[in-house]
């Protein structure tokens, strides 16, 4: 019986793994939507190759192009927010939510309400909604399974107990390329610096968020609403090697972890096939190439993000969303060569201390605070810019 998925992002990294496997294995899965953000071309060509139903650009500006590419074909061309929504309503078995930032909510949520498997790969939309989620994915009886590597690790460890017999999670971090320097050699860091990241093949502003430790600050924020064991529970741990990706110790002291090659397309087909299991052409994990593990505690007086994030969760209501907002914006200005690298921090932080809005109970609640955090942000870019 084939399964019929669902792809919003296709044209990224994520999207195009997520590709990658079904090509591996095609008779066993129906493409139904494929949607990306303005790359009309390339969206085109994959709806094409897979004989996707619907095929949507975010962007109205791309649509005319898309509608020109698919002409001869019976894929249904659409753009905009709402054909978005629309394509997520067509219920797919399972859908691929790797839109990145908080355009991907609406769509995320849609594909929820449909009571279908949900692969997430959005943190953005986790962190900044992630009660409103949890609540629709239980309304709906729908299935939310983690694609980030550390929280695809963390599902699959507890498969050997329960979320009542956690002791402690475990996230484990790389530390990014700079996880040695000081803060006076941070100081200098270029865009180029930032993106170049030891051990993952990222696009640029995951890989700025590795940089700077807030996307293991985001992946916390993610990791409270999806394992409920308590925020105190849940730690991290700096891991260069990047092998292990996460760890869960139960109240025996046994410690399970996941391990694996740095290659997205592992926990992207352990939520593809889930509950079984497939076959890829990731490289097989060599321990004795490798040699050693190494572990050490995150250094927060160099890379205070984890500690912002943690606050930011602790104090509840809007800080995930508006730190998320701020985030976005910061990253965005160093990579425009606007800011310095240790600003962005310093840009989350003041936004933070900035004001205190209402804590959302709605969809439009995000969306205010994440317009009004945007807008507050970009004030404090000009404060700063170089």
């Amino acid at each position: 019986m084939t399964k019929s998925v669902s792809i919003f992002g296709a044209t990224g990294s994520v999207g195009q793994s997520t590709l990658d496997l079904i090509r591996q294995q095609p008779d066993e899965y129906e493409i139904i939507a494929l949607t990306a953000n303005g790359n009309a071309s390339q969206l085109a060509a994959l709806a094409r190759e897979f004989s996707a139903r619907v095929a949507v650009v975010a962007d109205d500006s791309a649509y005319d192009e898309l509608r020109e590419q698919l002409a001869g074909t019976s894929i249904e061309a659409a753009s905009g927010a709402d054909a978005l929504v629309a394509a997520a309503a067509l219920g797919a078995d399972w859908t691929m939510a790797a839109i990145v930032g908080c355009a991907g909510l609406p769509p995320t949520l849609e594909a929820l309400r449909c009571g279908k498997t949900v692969a997430l790969a959005n943190k953005e939309a986790l962190v900044s909604a992630g009660a409103l989620m949890i609540t629709e994915a239980g309304k709906a009886g729908a299935t939310l399974l983690p694609v980030d590597s550390e929280h695809n690790a963390i599902f699959q460890a507890l498969q050997g107990g329960t979320i009542e017999q956690v002791h402690k999670i475990t996230l484990t971090a790389s530390g990014g390329p700079f996880r040695t320097w000081t803060r006076d050699q941070m100081a200098k860091v270029t865009p180029e610096q930032a993106v170049a990241h030891p051990n993952w093949d990222m696009g640029a502003k995951i890989s700025v968020d590795s940089a700077t430790m807030m996307n293991k600050g985001l992946e916390l924020i993610e990791a409270h609403y999806l394992f409920p064991v308590g925020l105190e529970n849940i730690e991290i741990l700096v891991h260069p090697q990047s092998v292990i990706h996460s760890m869960v110790e139960y109240h025996d002291r046994s410690t399970l972890a996941q391990l694996g090659s740095p290659d997205m397309r592992i926990p992207i087909a352990s939520a593809l096939a889930w509950p079984d299991r497939m076959i890829t052409n990731s490289e097989p994990l060599d321990l004795a190439e490798i040699g050693r593990l190494d572990f050490e505690r995150p250094d927060e007086s160099r890379f205070p993000a984890t500690r912002i994030a943690r606050e930011a969760i602790t104090a509840g209501g809007a800080k995930p969303a508006m730190l998320n907002a701020a985030n976005e914006v910061a990253v965005a200005a160093f990579l425009n060569h606007a800011v310095q690298f240790l600003d962005i921090t310093e840009i989350v932080t003041r936004l933070l201390d900035s004001y205190s809005p209402p804590a959302p109970s709605a969809l439009a609640d995000i969306f205010a605070i994440d317009k009004e955090s945007r807008v507050r942000t970009e004030q404090l870019v000009e404060e700063l810019k170089v």
